[in-house]
Formats: structure tokens, sequence, C-alpha cells
């Protein structure tokens, strides 16, 4: 290598970043460390995330046990809007909280071989679950109650589904309904008039 470009080189790194450099540089840095991170799965991973054997009875007793309302949502590699969610709303400090705060989270393989005990009691792969519940799009979210009746799948128990990205206030909306137990309560007031309720008592405009 010729000594004027080795003397360059020398010499550019013994000069500190300058401004215009570092910030970019900064910037970047700060995207990397926000992105969320992804297992050798290639499905998200979150601290929040609970490592079970996948029988969902013995899951709905464990969040019951903890005072938490068990979810149960499907999602597959690849997925862009399962990457929405996880990088601009379960990273919402607000948001994070109440996941980590009340609920109780299982994640299935939309294209997974795991085995699933549903609270029928049929024992099924995570692909085959999926097709037996009917999930389609990812990710899917399903809250369920703290008791279900004997001989139910979890669909039919769920008081509340989430199919496919949405933004933070719809979702923690849904959130919150589910935690405030709103679905039982009489009255014409269903989730999307709570929420568009919501929407105005907050006055900011956000439609999503």
């Amino acid at each position: 290598m010729p000594r004027l470009i080795l003397a360059f080189i020398a010499a550019l790194s013994a000069v500190p970043l300058a401004v215009p450099l570092a910030v970019p540089l900064a910037a970047a840095l700060a995207t990397a460390a926000a992105a969320a991170e992804i297992g050798d799965d290639g499905l998200h991973v979150e601290p929040w995330f609970r490592d079970t054997f996948k029988d969902l009875r013995e899951d709905l007793a464990e969040a019951n046990a903890e005072g938490r309302r068990f979810v149960v949502m499907f999602e597959q590699r690849g997925c862009i809007y399962c990457a929405k969610m996880h990088e601009e709303v379960y990273s919402d400090p607000a948001i994070r909280k109440m996941i980590e705060d009340h609920f109780f989270v299982i994640r299935l393989n939309l294209h997974g071989d795991t085995e699933v005990t549903d609270f029928d009691g049929e024992v099924l792969s995570e692909k085959q679950m999926a097709r037996k519940w009917g999930i389609l799009f990812t990710p899917t979210v399903m809250f369920l109650p703290e008791t279900v009746e004997e001989g139910l799948s979890a669909p039919q128990a769920a008081v509340a589904v989430m199919p496919g990205a949405f933004g933070k206030s719809t979702t923690m909306d849904l959130m919150t309904w589910v935690l405030e137990k709103r679905y039982l309560l009489d009255g014409e007031e269903d989730f999307q008039r709570y929420h568009a309720r919501r929407i105005e008592e907050r006055g900011a405009g956000q439609t999503e």
C-alpha cells in the first residue's frame, strides 16, 4: 500500500470523529438498540413471554394464581406486522409495563411443531392448532377469561381477539377493556364504542 495512503489512514484514525459524522453514528446505534430482538427461530423475543409446556389449562391456572390475565399470541417468521407491534407498540414504556404487570403471555408459532393442549383437552402441534382455531393472520392475540367452560376451545372462550397490527392507543384501550372486564357489562358500549369514547376523552385526534 502506498505510503501516502498509509499516512492518511493513520492520521484519520488519530482524529476524533467530527460532529457531522458522530451524529449519524449515534442515531444508527440508537436505532439498532431500539430494534426488537429476534430469536434463532426467527420470531421476536420479549422478556414477558412465558416459557411453558403449552397446556392452556395449566397456563390459565398459573395466570390466575399470579393475578394476571392469560393471553395467547400467534406470530410467524418474517411477519412485518409482528415486527411493527414489537418495535413500535410493545416497546412503548406504558404498554410494556401494563403487559409485565397484568398479563401472562404465551407465544405460539403459526408454522411450529411444538405440542399445544387446548382447553378441551385436544393435543395438536402449533400449526395444527392454528388451523383448528382458524388463525389466518399474524399477529393474532387472544385474551382469555379467568374461567373457561368445559369443552370449549381457546377461541370459543376468548373474551377478545386482536387480529393484525394496531396502534398504541387501540392496543392500550383493548388491554384496559379486558382488565376492567368491560365485556361483562350490560349496555351498548362494545369495544369499538369504548375505544371511540376514549379517543374523544383523550382529545388528541388519535384514530388508530
